[in-house]
């Protein structure tokens, strides 16, 4: 059969201001009609824009040559006109972030018959009854009544699949999704990759699949394409490639995805000049993955948080019940120790991070900070404590203003509770705090937008290291970043957690990352405290069903393992 998606020598230069940037540079890939191609690299390295190629959507500053097949149609030479023809019928996307690819001001319904009226003559009746169609088929339940939902009435897993609705409603040839999974939990993940397996196999549709999580990879592709600095570097069906990596920034990619009941190096094994830190106090002698002591449930005696029954309900409007976020939850962090916090979204791990920053009020029990009961807590009397407590955010890019250079938002932390007067009497402080997170000096001087991903999230562990805590609160800090470069902000997140010696609540969806980091790991369910105990007990041998359920949702870097845990997930929802 002939390929649906043929590119021949690709290459595409942007213009800037500077020198022109080539992005692609003589790519050659092929899709078969139904095969799940997967393209993977770090960031920079052209997946997106070869991906984007096939749908003519790169912008007016990129220069393209060679060629790329689509249906007998060669995308770089239509104009306008004949590209919004083939696109939706022979080729469709599925963008990384759903909430932004869905009109907030239209109904679901309305936004999936918007694509089919535009590309033929159809009424509304028609339009209406193909979209209720396309959204029971993707998994929407009583799809009669969601079609006319908004899509602020659905959850992100349910966003992405009115979006793969959206772009399977024509039976184009092939989709091209863009990390279709990065922002969503495991278990959501898994749902939406089976549904991915479904669209291949009962639509027939092609798959070109752009991802840095070799887990997902390993999932779903037939082939995989890595990618690096413009160039196809390897190429290989994915068990081969998986199985008998050929090039070496293959195997360093690979080598960089943390894995499940992976150990992290011992203190002795850690970094030159990193001192082992003591034990945590008040807890029994045990070693843990870190190699670190602590035990399954620390002594509350000088505990850095302490929570007792701790609840947390969000008012509800007028005539209704509020929301119980947290319910009943106890747990406890002691000094230098690192406590994962692990759950779905809407499990309320995120609301128990921001109580104990003070941005968000606890409702009963009890809830302890460095000392300080935070229900009913007083801003003013708190105030001092926030200077203790850093705050790791998911976003740096929305958590630093854009219009402060990198020195100044480091520096602000400093200036606000009156450790300098202004960025000039914190640059000494500034330079020491990039210097620890790797990153030059040179970089205080640049804005935000100016830093990779990475380097925005290790700027953003040094603002919140800035007036050295004793407790860290790190809220899904590696999510958005490339496997490589989520392998060194972890790095340096370990160095200096061993050596400055702070308390750590790190939340995040990635058992293994968690693994890697934290003496204990708590799991969170529907706001509830479901289990909790050393890292090691928990992820190898879970006592709850809904923490294995969660750990056989975590896709693995080996096609092989991956298909024997699908069935073992498959046997656990029964």
């Amino acid at each position: 059969m002939s390929d649906v998606v043929d590119i021949q020598d690709l290459h595409v230069t942007f213009a800037t201001d500077a020198e022109p940037v080539k992005a692609v540079d003589g790519v050659s890939l092929h899709v078969e009609p139904g095969q799940v191609l997967a393209i993977v690299g770090e960031s920079g390295s052209g997946k997106t824009v070869t991906a984007k190629s096939i749908l003519g959507l790169l912008p007016e500053t990129a220069t393209v040559s060679g060629a790329v097949v689509l249906a007998g149609n060669d995308v770089v030479q239509l104009d306008g006109r004949q590209l919004r023809e083939v696109r939706g019928r022979d080729v469709a996307m599925v963008f990384q972030e759903p909430s932004s690819a869905l009109n907030p001001v239209h109904t679901v319904g309305w936004q999936i018959a918007e694509g089919v009226r535009a590309h033929g003559q159809i009424s509304k009746k028609e339009a209406r009854a193909r979209a209720i169609e396309i959204l029971g088929r993707v998994g929407i339940p009583d799809p009669e009544k969601r079609v006319d939902h908004y899509p602020h009435q659905f959850s992100g897993g349910q966003k992405q699949r009115i979006v793969i609705a959206m772009a399977l409603v024509l039976g184009p040839k092939v989709i091209v999704a863009d990390e279709p999974t990065t922002a969503l939990d495991v278990t959501v993940q898994a749902e939406i990759l089976d549904l991915l397996r479904r669209v291949r196999r009962e639509f027939g549709t092609a798959i070109v699949l752009i991802t840095h999580n070799m887990g997902v990879v390993a999932d779903l592709a037939d082939r995989v394409a890595v990618m690096y600095r413009g160039r196809v570097v390897e190429e290989a069906d994915a068990r081969t490639l998986f199985a008998d990596p050929q090039h070496e920034y293959t195997r360093a990619l690979l080598a960089a995805v943390p894995k499940l009941h992976e150990q992290a190096p011992t203190v002795g094994d850690g970094p030159a000049g990193v001192p082992a830190r003591p034990a945590a106090a008040g807890t029994e002698e045990a070693t843990t993955p870190a190699g670190r002591a602590a035990s399954a449930e620390p002594d509350e005696t000088g505990a850095v948080v302490a929570a007792r029954d701790l609840e947390i309900v969000y008012p509800g409007r007028i005539g209704r019940s509020g929301f119980r976020a947290v319910d009943g939850v106890s747990f406890s962090i002691a000094p230098g120790e690192v406590l994962g916090l692990v759950g779905e979204s809407g499990s309320g791990k995120t609301t128990i991070g921001r109580a104990i920053a003070g941005l968000t009020r606890a409702t009963s029990g009890s809830l302890r900070v460095l000392g300080h009961e935070m229900l009913g807590f007083r801003e003013r009397s708190f105030r001092p404590v926030r200077a203790r407590i850093g705050f790791v955010f998911q976003d740096p890019a929305t958590s630093f203003n854009p219009l402060l250079t990198i020195a100044e938002c480091v520096a602000e932390p400093l200036i606000v509770h009156g450790h300098a007067k202004d960025v000039r009497g914190a640059r000494r402080r500034v330079d020491e705090l990039l210097d620890a997170v790797h990153l030059p000096t040179s970089y205080g001087a640049r804005y935000p937008h100016e830093l990779s991903g990475g380097q925005r999230q290790r700027a953003s562990l040094a603002r919140a290291l800035a007036l050295d805590p004793e407790l860290l609160i790190a809220d899904e800090p590696t999510s958005a970043l490339d496997v490589s470069v989520q392998a060194k902000v972890l790095e340096v997140f370990t160095e200096l957690q061993q050596r400055l010696g702070f308390a750590t609540l790190f939340i995040s969806h990635d058992l293994a990352v968690v693994g890697m980091l934290a003496d204990r790991i708590a799991v969170l369910y529907r706001g509830r405290l479901v289990e909790m105990g050393e890292s090691a007990q928990v992820l190898q041998d879970p006592r709850d069903p809904y923490t294995r359920r969660l750990l056989a949702s975590v896709p693995v870097p080996d096609p092989v393992e991956q298909e024997r845990r699908r069935e073992a997930l498959r046997a656990l929802q029964r």
